[in-house]
């Protein structure tokens, strides 16, 4: 069972998030378990205080280490090892579905840890934590929609929690690609048609629709990723030969 620890101020919130849906399923089934742990529990004083005043001065507080420390020793304790633990920080290394991938890979079991107000005690940090990821290169109010956002991806991956593992590995950036443009029904809406190719029932050429139409996507939206990716191939220089050809200007 993949085993995820999300430290947080916020436990409540962040429950209903992860209980619901594919990962609650998920959950029931125990192919997965995802718990969140108050951090003011594990204070040493009657206020349940986890934050002070940052020494040097400044705005704001910053998170005390020691009710960090102390629960992050508690599921350390429990597991009989020192857990896997990531810093859900702005200064990390940007999360990606490559990275979703290796901790999946990788672990079997992460701490998740979610700091507040002006960010948590370095020392805490360099005693406890193993790495630090952001979601980019924005700020937030706390870690819990970062956390959330890891587990999910990550979790995602585990056998059994999707039901075939072509759930995730043709989707965007499973293999550097943005995704084709998916269809449901009704066959037209605000005289808007499916494409006619996938109502064809020929799976070869579907296919190849799709293979075209995620180069195609990923060309346009995402240049940084079309720069990476491998389209040396014969099919793959006929279909951009054929994207040229109708993507071409008409004079």
């Amino acid at each position: 069972m993949y085993q995820i620890d999300i430290m947080t101020l916020f436990p409540d919130t962040m429950g209903d998030m992860v209980n619901d849906s594919i990962l609650g399923r998920a959950q029931d089934r125990d192919i997965i378990r995802v718990d969140c742990h108050q951090i003011r529990d594990y204070t040493l004083n009657k206020q349940k205080q986890v934050d002070d005043y940052p020494y040097g001065g400044g705005h704001g507080a910053v998170m005390q280490a020691d009710p960090l420390y102390q629960c992050w020793k508690h599921l350390c304790d429990r597991a009989g090892y020192p857990v896997h633990t990531i810093y859900m920080s702005p200064a990390g290394r940007t999360f990606c579905q490559a990275e979703a991938k290796r901790l999946n890979a990788d672990y079997d079991h992460l701490i998740l840890v979610c700091g507040h107000y002006e960010g948590i005690d370095e020392r805490f940090i360099e005693e406890c934590v193993d790495e630090e990821l952001s979601l980019g290169d924005f700020v937030l109010t706390g870690g819990e929609i970062p956390a959330l956002a890891v587990a999910d991806a990550v979790c995602r991956l585990v056998p059994g929690v999707l039901p075939d593992p072509e759930c995730y590995t043709e989707e965007s950036h499973w293999n550097g690609m943005l995704e084709y443009p998916q269809y449901s029904r009704p066959e037209i809406w605000h005289d808007r048609a499916v494409p006619s190719i996938l109502l064809s029932g020929h799976h070869a050429k579907i296919a190849k629709w799709r293979r075209k139409q995620a180069i195609l996507r990923t060309r346009t939206r995402r240049p940084d990723l079309y720069a990476k990716l491998d389209l040396s191939s014969r099919e793959d220089q006929k279909l951009l030969a054929e994207l040229e050809s109708e993507t071409k200007p008409q004079t």
